[in-house]
Parts: structure tokens; C-alpha cells; sequence
């Protein structure tokens, strides 16, 4: 029999429909939709609506004109921006960059105790939020915190001040307690990549006389930038989600005088309202819409500009 004969006898084999995933996805689909998908919609239609001689009715783009051309309420939210994007600045240049040194550390082989440095270092991750803010507000208040005898044991009692009750450093403040709890998630992903860089790879460096920190500048830290790539963009994410921490330390007004309040904190006074301030449900979706589509973008970058950057550079 010829070829062609042979091909048109052979029966195609038919693969059998895998029913069983779409059975196992549909209740984390239900869950998900009506988690997140179904309240993004709610919200992004909300803020196009708001009331109108008692009844809710369509508005367009009034509540933005509202948000960004009203004195008070432009006021309000380009301050929290700003001080969003100094929370999210202090991260990034000082809770990143401690967390890849940390990793580095923990990477060399003759380090000794690495799994007790480990979960030191991790183990604030693991703590409510809650807990952390009432801690790190004992220890620096000038009445009764034990951080004014800690400095006064090393001779820099002079240096103390209220951080936490002065405009000009409250918001500076509370970042670094943030850092110190969130500090362990980089640390722990940059390590994880670390370990799993190819022994060939290193000793082919050390081969060549790459030791030490050189090693680690010129042929790990290229390897691991798709890690940090990874870790940057989470804190992007998260900063600009952030509310839980300033909550509990500063308060829903953020003070003092507003110096801590962040756009989490205004999407709550906004939408809830908070002691004499009513709640307004369409400004609050006003605001959580500006602050999806600044993820939104900061996301989109991250993914069509600087990773595909980073790929362009790894490989």
C-alpha cells in the first residue's frame, strides 16, 4: 500500500474531553467572581452614579471633576498620592535593597546558624498587623516606650524625638515599621532564587577567579533580576493597597495633620465616613477606581515594558 493509502486508513485518535477540570475550577471561579470580579465591577459602575434629588441617578464623569477639580477634595487626595508614592519610594529604596542583602547573606555556604537568622527575619511577616502597630507605638512613645532608654543606653538619648506625633516624620516612621515587618518576603524570594542558580554556573565563575561580592555583582544579580522584577512590582501592589498598618498606628484621619494619610486611608473615610465626616459611597468609588487604575498602570508597565527588558537582558 502506498503512503497516501496508509494515511487515509488511519483512524485519528480522539482525546477524551477533560470535563473534570472545569468541575474542579468552577468553585474557585464562583468564590473569585464574587470576591473580587463582581465588587470591581459594582465599584467602577458606582462611581459614575451618585445622588440626585434622593434617587441614585447616571453622572458621568462628575464625581472625577468633583475629585480633582473641587479645592477640599483635590486637596485631600493629592496629598495622600503623594505621600502613597513616599511610603511606596521608602520600600523600594530601603526594604528591597535590605532584603537582596540579607538573601546574599544567607546564601554564603560557611554562615553558620542560617535557618535560625532565617526565621528570625521572617517571623514579623507572620504577625498581625494589629500586633505590630500596638507594639512599635509602646516602644516609641516618649512616656512610656523603651525606645528612649534603648538610645540612652549607647549615649543617643538627644537624638530621640516623637517621630510618630510630628508631621515631618510620622510618615517616614511608620514606613520603617512596615519595612521591618515585610522586610522577610524579599529576603525569602531573592534567597530562593540564590539557591536555585546553577552550581555549574558558579564554579564556572569561580574558575575564572569571580569570588565574593564580585561574584555576587556580576553573575548572581543578573540571574535574580527577574526575582526583583517579581518583588518590585508587589510592593507596588501592595503599597498602593496599603491601609491596615496606618490604621492601626496613626488612626483613620492619618495624622498627625493628615502627614500619614495614603489613599487607602481616604477610600475609607470616603466611602464609610469617620466621627463627623458622612459616608459617601460614590466619591469612595471614585477614589478605589483612581487607585485600580494606578495599579493598573503600574502593573502594565512592569509587564510590557521592564520584563520583557529584563528577558531581553537575562537571555
Amino acid at each position: 500500500m502506498s503512503e497516501a493509502q496508509l494515511a487515509a486508513n488511519v483512524v485519528p485518535i480522539s482525546r477524551p474531553v477533560r470535563w473534570h477540570i472545569g468541575v474542579f475550577l468552577f468553585p474557585a471561579f464562583v468564590v473569585y467572581s464574587a470576591v473580587m470580579i463582581l465588587p470591581l465591577i459594582e465599584t467602577l459602575r458606582l462611581s459614575f452614579y451618585n445622588i440626585v434629588d434622593g434617587q441614585s441617578a447616571f453622572v458621568g464623569l462628575a464625581n472625577y471633576k468633583v475629585l480633582f477639580g473641587d479645592a477640599r477634595w483635590a486637596h485631600d487626595f493629592w496629598n495622600a498620592l503623594k505621600n502613597n508614592l513616599i511610603f511606596f519610594i521608602i520600600h523600594m529604596c530601603v526594604q528591597n535593597p535590605i532584603g537582596v542583602a540579607l538573601a546574599a547573606m544567607l546564601s554564603i555556604p560557611k554562615l553558620r546558624f542560617v535557618t535560625f537568622y532565617r526565621t528570625a527575619i521572617f517571623l514579623p511577616t507572620l504577625l498581625s498587623f494589629v500586633i505590630v502597630g500596638f507594639i512599635w507605638k509602646l516602644i516609641l512613645s516618649p512616656i512610656w516606650g523603651v525606645a528612649p532608654w534603648i538610645m540612652d543606653l549607647v549615649g543617643m538619648k538627644s537624638l530621640f524625638s516623637p517621630w510618630l506625633g510630628k508631621p515631618g516624620s510620622a510618615l517616614i516612621a511608620v514606613s520603617l515599621i512596615s519595612v521591618w515587618q515585610y522586610v522577610g518576603i524579599p529576603m525569602m524570594l531573592i534567597y530562593a532564587a540564590l539557591l536555585n542558580i546553577p552550581e555549574e554556573v558558579i564554579e564556572a565563575a569561580e574558575c575564572d577567579g569571580i569570588t565574593g561580592w564580585s561574584q555576587f555583582w556580576k553573575i548572581k544579580l543578573p540571574l535574580v533580576l527577574p526575582a526583583i522584577g517579581i518583588i518590585s512590582i508587589l510592593t507596588f501592589v501592595g503599597n498602593f493597597n496599603a491601609f491596615d498598618l496606618i490604621y492601626t498606628v496613626q488612626g483613620a484621619l492619618a495624622g498627625p495633620d493628615m502627614s500619614t494619610d495614603i489613599l487607602g486611608t481616604l477610600l475609607y473615610r470616603t466611602f464609610f465616613g469617620f466621627q463627623l465626616q458622612l459616608g459617601d459611597r460614590s466619591m469612595g468609588a471614585t477614589v478605589a477606581t483612581v487607585m485600580f487604575l494606578i495599579i493598573l498602570a503600574g502593573v502594565s508597565l512592569y509587564l510590557f515594558v521592564i520584563q520583557r527588558r529584563i528577558r531581553r537582558y537575562q537571555f
